[in-house]
């Protein structure tokens, strides 16, 4: 357990650096930007995670479980035959995305050059993964930590530099905004893969047991397709997210106008603000895909019961002073990004959402760990069909607009991750009390 203490602490607080990072970077945002501008900075990223999701085929996850599972001597084999597939799949998706992507309608409000960045993202994450993989599999944490802090370190210096020197029309301003972004993760990768070829080179030497392709591919591809898919599937429901939000805004009675600038102060503030606590969640699933992954493999039930005590209370303790924090400051908190009551509101009817994500995301590693990437992948979508069925209903009365909106997100958080917990439950032979079931 004290390495998966000392994995978890290095990277919470790395990850609390990057997202204090990440604040002031979407306070720069905001006060460049605007409220439309934020508006449309906010829906464009869900295109780049889409694009992210496809590019990496959700190999840090494969890979990290895999690395764990498995001796030390077969890892060689499993790199040198994953680094060929990728450069394989890199080259395919690089090829689909020139042709498929000017055909999007959603860049016609954006700067032509955009579409070139996400082509550019492609190669840049496809890379990446390989060592984020590797070194999670290893609980390598330190270059995972340092690699996120550094990125938004190279953000928020770059936005600050060119916003202060020069002066933008909203589409340059858009432009140069997700050219940091993409700046920065390219930085990233070039740390992380010259640090990959570094610990390649020394696995080279070591000695080694020959695996073939096929085991290697079915390992991986029984995480990464599912795995992939859960992760695509949140992919297009945040894509979709904010034509729907606006959407039902407008069957309300909002002008497109209105219902764009509403949608950047949830997203772009209220959002932003409600996750910051979330480092702690995804540090906590870096450290559990490998370690519940490891524990399962080697059917250490009292293990994996404590790993999730340990999960649970690790976000009971910090998610809901967060919580009480943010409902009682949320009107100095949202005042630092646009001085609007609306967006204070917002943050406050969506304490639900942040909280019950905190455990969604430990709860998924878990699942990931477990085998259960099928399972995890059902329970999103039967949660988001639920949930944006309600956010469409509930946003277009007019009586409610905005708070149907948030009630139907509420709602969605909620039954995930009551699904997600009821299932690990079951799987590990224990009450939702955490308690061993008896067998007769």
């Amino acid at each position: 357990m004290n390495s998966f203490y000392k994995g978890t602490v290095l990277l919470v607080v790395a990850a609390f650096f990057s997202e204090c990072l990440e604040f002031f970077v979407n306070m720069i945002l905001a006060r460049e930007l605007g409220e439309e501008g934020m508006g449309l900075y906010m829906s464009i990223l869900p295109v780049i995670f889409l694009i992210v999701v496809f590019a990496s085929l959700e190999l840090p996850i494969s890979i990290s479980k895999f690395v764990a599972e498995k001796k030390r001597e077969l890892h060689f084999h499993m790199l040198k035959h994953t680094l060929f597939l990728t450069v394989l799949f890199t080259f395919a998706f690089v090829a689909v995305a020139m042709v498929v992507l000017p055909y999007f309608p959603v860049f016609q409000d954006y700067h032509p050059l955009v579409m070139w960045l996400f082509v550019l993202l492609i190669p840049i994450v496809s890379f990446s993964s390989i060592a984020r993989g590797y070194f999670m599999g290893v609980q390598h944490m330190g270059k995972i930590a340092f690699s996120n802090f550094i990125r938004k370190v190279v953000q928020l210096v770059l936005l600050f530099f060119v916003y202060q020197s020069f002066q933008f029309d909203l589409q340059m301003a858009l432009l140069i905004a997700l050219a940091t972004l993409v700046g920065s993760e390219l930085l990233v990768c070039a740390y992380l893969v010259s640090a990959y070829f570094i610990q390649f080179q020394v696995l080279s030497r070591e000695p080694k047991h020959h695996i073939k392709g096929k085991t290697i591919r079915q390992n991986l591809i029984s995480v990464s397709l599912p795995t992939t898919g859960l992760r695509l599937f949140h992919a297009l429901t945040n894509a979709i997210q904010p034509f729907l939000v606006k959407g039902a805004l407008i069957a309300s009675g909002f002008t497109g106008t209105m219902a764009t600038e509403n949608y950047g102060m949830l997203a772009g503030v209220a959002m932003s603000i409600g996750f910051f606590p979330a480092f702690i969640a995804h540090s906590l699933m870096i450290m559990l895909i490998p370690t519940v992954s490891e524990a399962y493999a080697k059917n250490d039930n009292e293990k994996m019961v404590k790993l999730l005590q340990q999960a649970m209370w690790i976000t009971m303790i910090y998610g809901v002073p967060s919580m009480f924090i943010m409902y009682i400051f949320a009107e100095p908190l949202t005042h630092l990004f646009f001085d609007s009551s609306a967006a204070a509101f917002y943050l406050k009817m969506l304490w639900p959402y942040f909280l019950f994500h905190f455990f969604v995301v430990p709860m998924q590693a878990y699942l990931i760990g477990l085998g259960l990437m099928k399972d995890a992948f059902f329970h999103t979508i039967w949660s988001h069909v639920i949930s944006f069925g309600m956010m469409y209903v509930l946003g277009s009365m007019e009586s409610l607009q905005m708070e149907g909106i948030i009630l139907g997100m509420n709602m969605g958080a909620v039954l995930l991750a009551l699904m997600h917990y009821f299932t690990i439950c079951k799987k590990i032979g224990v009450t939702v009390f955490l308690v061993r079931v008896r067998t007769a």
